[in-house]
């Protein structure tokens, strides 16, 4: 069996993305569809903003209604199908776009439909390989071994080694695209009434979306992929990657070697074969760093139905259709975040965020100090072996949504990564500490002789020579990039600005009112009487007395409130 450097064969005409009248009426109708299904949400954002014209306010959400409302959200993107499913699971890594309660909710989703029957796969297959099915293979089981939204996977033979065969389900990009177009058209009007901390997130997210999705559509990436993550891993013979067979693989099918494997959470398995868990689980970890850190593309679904482990030991990693990319900038600040952390650094953490993109430089940075502190303090304890990424990561959800931070496509999947590895892993071993072999590693990186940029800049913050060189000259060269876009602005922030405005629109009206009352009560007695004339008299004297009220209040509530501090996150944290 042959191994091409490319993908056997060109993109077929049927390769292009949907387009002419028919895609559009399709995404006219569908938007109708989708449209349909989110009214009642839309509402109800609404309604919780802005309940009445003149004496109402925003009303507070509960918990528990948020709950309620992040179900029926998971049930609609169900029924509306799959790119609205993949929505769903993006929008479960992005703390930065929604409460808590929601990204709990969503990572539930499970990318699990019904599979397509074999008289509409097989058409396809024999479209895309230029033949029938059975003049192309040896064997071909017709009875899918794995399925998904997007695509299902079948177990074949070729020249007698097993292969497993990868297709793309029928009309699912037209499908996909129509939900695009809708997606692309509603992000703005949704962004438009967002809170500020949001809109950025909001308005890229569809971006970013279509871009995953595309991609995992593309089987001829993923089988690029394949290849990239495989030579940057073959040094390792206890890392197993599946080789694509390019002469049955194009851009709706891709062919690779089959390798078996137990699933990495089948523990009662694992303990039959003898297999060291603490060691499997810190080999895994030291895979997934290296690919993040040192080679900047990496497997980006690690649920325990992507990765197995063989009979030896060796670790088996299964579908390249999602994964991640980060540039040597990006991988340098990964870092500079991984050294923060080990090193209770706090300004060193907040420098990477804003470097990376993911903390707007004009944030207050006391304030995001003391939530970075607290969430840290709170994720380390006082026993080193009890923290936890989840843990961390939980901490900070309230604060990514609440503050002025936005996760950029490729940190949020880094996040993904690293919390869905470290449930893996503490299945597999509950007492195994992700810190530790992060600060193992950036030891490792620091003390090295020579090296890349990235070791360079470890061995610099290891040592703490040169630290104000490192951290100020990144906020200056971010400051100059913001210059250059044009994008340099200085923002004026006032705490609850929603709130103050309808506070001053209430005291104009209420003004305007009193001020004309007087006048009006004259008119009344020269012209219609006393009646008419106490009317108006009284009107005048209400709006007096809820304007003074509404200062005396306003008073109150500005000597009484607190400032944001370290107790109070302590509290809304739980903490003591």
């Amino acid at each position: 069996m042959s191994e091409s450097q490319s993908v056997g064969r060109s993109q077929s005409p049927q390769g292009r993305q949907p387009s002419g009248l028919g895609v559009r009426l399709r995404a006219l109708w569908r938007a109708l569809v989708v449209v349909r299904q989110f009214v009642p949400f839309v509402w109800v954002w609404a309604r919780d903003r802005k309940r009445f014209l003149v004496f109402g306010r925003s009303r507070e959400v509960t918990s528990d209604q948020r709950g309620q409302r992040a179900r029926r959200l998971k049930e609609t993107f169900v029924d509306l199908g799959p790119a609205f499913v993949k929505l769903g699971q993006m929008l479960s890594t992005r703390p930065d776009a929604l409460p808590g309660e929601y990204i709990e909710v969503l990572s539930e989703l499970q990318d699990r439909v019904p599979p397509a029957p074999w008289s509409a796969i097989e058409p396809r297959l024999e479209a895309e390989l230029d033949g029938p099915v059975a003049a192309q293979f040896d064997g071909f089981d017709t009875d899918p071994i794995s399925g998904a939204s997007l695509g299902q996977v079948y177990e074949a033979t070729i020249d007698g080694e097993r292969v497993a065969v990868k297709v793309l389900r029928p009309g699912i990009r037209a499908r996909v695209e129509s939900d695009l177009r809708v997606l692309e058209t509603l992000t703005p009007v949704l962004a438009r009434g967002a809170d500020p901390a949001q809109a950025y997130t909001l308005e890229n997210l569809s971006e970013e979306f279509a871009a995953t999705i595309r991609e995992e559509m593309d089987y001829g990436h993923e089988a690029r992929m394949l290849r990239d993550i495989g030579a940057s891993v073959a040094d390792r013979d206890d890392v197993a990657i599946p080789e694509v067979v390019g002469s049955h693989s194009t851009d709706r099918v891709v062919t690779m070697t089959y390798l078996d494997g137990v699933k990495i959470d089948d523990v009662a398995r694992i303990d039959e074969l003898g297999i060291d868990r603490a060691d499997l689980v810190q080999r895994l970890e030291e895979v997934y760093i290296r690919m993040i850190v040192e080679d900047g593309r990496f497997h980006a679904d690690p649920h325990p139905g992507n990765l197995a482990v063989q009979a030896d030991g060796t670790l088996v990693f299964y579908d390249f259709g999602m994964t991640g990319r980060l540039g040597p900038r990006t991988r340098e600040q990964l870092m500079e975040f991984y050294v923060g952390l080990a090193t209770d650094d706090v300004e060193r953490v907040m420098d990477a965020f804003v470097a990376m993109g993911a903390l707007d430089p004009n944030a207050n940075r006391e304030v995001m100090a003391e939530a970075f502190e607290i969430a840290i303090e709170q994720f380390r304890g006082e026993d080193i072996s009890e923290y936890r990424v989840e843990q961390l990561v939980g901490q900070f959800e309230t604060q990514l949504y609440e503050f002025p931070m936005r996760l950029p496509l490729d940190l949020a999947l880094v996040v993904r990564v690293t919390t869905v590895l470290d449930g893996v892993c503490r299945t597999l071993d509950p007492g195994f500490d992700f810190i530790e072999v992060i600060t193992d590693y950036v030891m490792e990186q620091g003390g090295a002789d020579g090296g890349d940029a990235i070791r360079e800049e470890v061995q610099e913050t290891v040592t703490r020579g040169t630290r104000s060189l490192v951290t100020t000259t990144p906020r200056a060269e971010r400051a100059l990039d913001i210059a250059q876009r044009g994008e340099l602005t200085l923002e004026t922030v006032l705490r609850d600005g929603d709130g103050l405005a309808r506070t001053m629109a209430r005291r104009l009206l209420l003004g305007f009112v009193a001020a004309a009352g007087i006048p009006v009560a004259a008119f009344f007695y020269a012209t219609a009487g006393l009646s008419s004339t106490a009317l108006a008299l009284g009107v005048t004297g209400l709006s007096l007395l809820v304007l003074a009220w509404s200062f005396r209040r306003s008073r109150a509530s500005s000597l009484g409130t607190p400032q944001f501090t370290r107790h109070e996150m302590r509290q809304r944290n739980g903490g003591e």
